[in-house]
């Protein structure tokens, strides 16, 4: 049996007759690249098996329900926030700014975040620990996030293909950490993360 989320939020406040959106992030942890933070609205009642936490399905299971999340939701938005501004807010703040707009400008009285508060929000909001495990609207948005944010990764992989993107999707892997010592920093990447601020120094030690 597949594993899947329990709805049991959603159904919570669908027989309250309240809509709710799901909002979770992709990239906090990598030193290149942007964060990609996406919101999700379902009809009330929506149901869909496959759709699980996106780090718990393999990426062709993604592609595939990528399509199927665009198509079946009332609502959806992806924002894509740029190494500059996460560098600018500090990584924490520049998720809880871009969910906090996300909450703002979709449609629903209720927000799930995955494990992220949001104080400045009118709306209520209930922050779940492993969130896109729980909740189908929080899951979908994961996948939105994650397979937005590979597609950049690949776009990248292609400008720069001596970075590896396409393998660590700008983790800190060894092979990453080796190309940013053997070929410098980009634009891409996030100048306030430890080893690019570290490889920034070294260049300018020498």
């Amino acid at each position: 049996m597949s594993k899947h989320t329990t709805n049991e939020y959603e159904h919570h406040y669908w027989q309250q007759d309240k809509s709710l959106i799901g909002i979770d992030e992709a990239g906090r942890g990598p030193l290149a690249g942007p964060l990609v933070v996406a919101g999700v609205i379902f009809d009330k009642g929506y149901e869909n098996d496959e759709i699980y936490d996106s780090k718990g399905i393999s990426e062709n299971k993604r592609e595939h329900l990528f399509e199927i999340i665009k198509k079946d939701a009332k609502e959806y938005f992806i924002e894509i926030v740029e190494p500059c501004i996460i560098d600018d807010e500090n990584i924490y703040r520049a998720t809880q700014n871009a969910m906090d707009r996300i909450a703002t400008k979709l449609n629903a009285s209720v927000v799930l975040t995955d494990a992220m508060p949001l104080p400045n929000q009118s709306k209520e909001v209930v922050s779940l620990i492993k969130g896109d495990q729980k909740s189908i609207s929080i899951a979908a948005a994961s996948i939105l996030a994650k397979v937005t944010r590979d597609r950049i990764m690949l776009e990248y992989d292609e400008q720069y293909p001596k970075y590896g993107f396409k393998r660590h999707k700008g983790y800190p892997t060894k092979e990453h950490l080796h190309a940013l010592e053997l070929y410098g920093a980009l634009d891409i990447h996030r100048k306030s993360y430890g080893p690019v601020q570290r490889c920034l120094q070294m260049k300018l030690d020498i």
